[in-house]
C-alpha cells in the first residue's frame, strides 16, 4: 500500500508546528512606549534582592530561593554578583558580566552560561535568551532559557523565564526583584 506524500510528511509538519509554538512571543515594539523605561545600569546598581521559584511544566513548585545581588558598572560593563539561598539550605553563586553593545542591546556571560546571553531592552522590558549548563543529579544539561524581565516601578522588577530542551518546555522560573531605596552606588 502506497502512503500519500502528504501523510508521510505529517510527522515532520507536526514537529515544525510544535517548535514554532515554543518560540518566544516577545516583540520589542509592543513594549517600546512602556514606562518606566528600563536602564540596566541604573536598576542593577548597588544591592538588589530577589525571591523566586522553579515550577515544572505541570506547575508544581520544585524549588524556592532568595537571591542577594551586588551590582556595579564601569562604563558599558556591569557585574551582577548573585548569591542564591535555596529553601532546602543549599547555596549557589553566579557572577554575570553584562556589556552594552548598542543602545538597546546587551550580551552577558557567566561561568555556567554556554556562550553568550543575548538581550534586548525595549521600554520597560529586557528579553534574554541563553543556554544554561544546569546540574541535575550529577549530570550537566544544557537548557535554553527564554527570559523576560519587566520593570514595574523604580524598585520592583518581575521576571519569568521559560526553560526548554529540544524545544520542549521543562518548566519556568519566576522572580520578583526589589531594589531597596538608597542602595544605589
Amino acid at each position: 500500500m502506497n502512503i500519500p506524500t502528504a501523510l508521510r510528511r505529517l510527522p515532520l509538519i507536526a514537529l515544525c508546528l510544535l517548535l514554532a509554538s515554543c518560540a518566544s512571543q516577545y516583540e520589542p515594539a509592543l513594549y517600546a512606549k512602556e514606562k518606566p523605561a528600563l536602564e540596566l545600569p541604573h536598576y542593577f546598581n548597588g544591592t538588589v534582592n530577589a525571591w523566586g521559584m522553579f515550577q515544572d511544566r505541570s506547575g508544581k513548585i520544585l524549588k524556592r530561593f532568595t537571591v542577594v545581588m551586588q551590582c556595579h558598572w564601569e562604563g558599558d560593563t556591569g557585574t551582577l554578583d548573585e548569591d542564591f539561598s535555596y529553601a532546602d539550605g543549599t547555596k549557589q553563586k553566579r557572577v554575570w558580566t553584562l556589556k552594552r553593545i548598542a543602545p538597546d542591546r546587551y550580551i552577558g556571560t557567566a561561568p555556567d552560561v554556554v556562550g553568550e546571553a543575548q538581550g534586548i531592552v525595549s521600554g520597560n522590558t529586557l528579553h534574554w535568551n541563553y543556554v544554561l549548563a544546569l546540574p541535575v543529579d550529577g549530570s550537566i544539561y544544557h537548557v535554553d532559557f527564554d527570559d523576560v524581565m519587566v520593570l514595574m516601578d523604580d524598585h520592583i522588577m518581575l521576571n519569568r523565564a521559560i526553560m526548554r530542551k529540544f524545544g520542549v518546555e521543562l518548566g519556568s522560573v519566576t522572580l520578583s526583584f526589589t531594589k531597596p531605596a538608597g542602595t544605589e552606588k
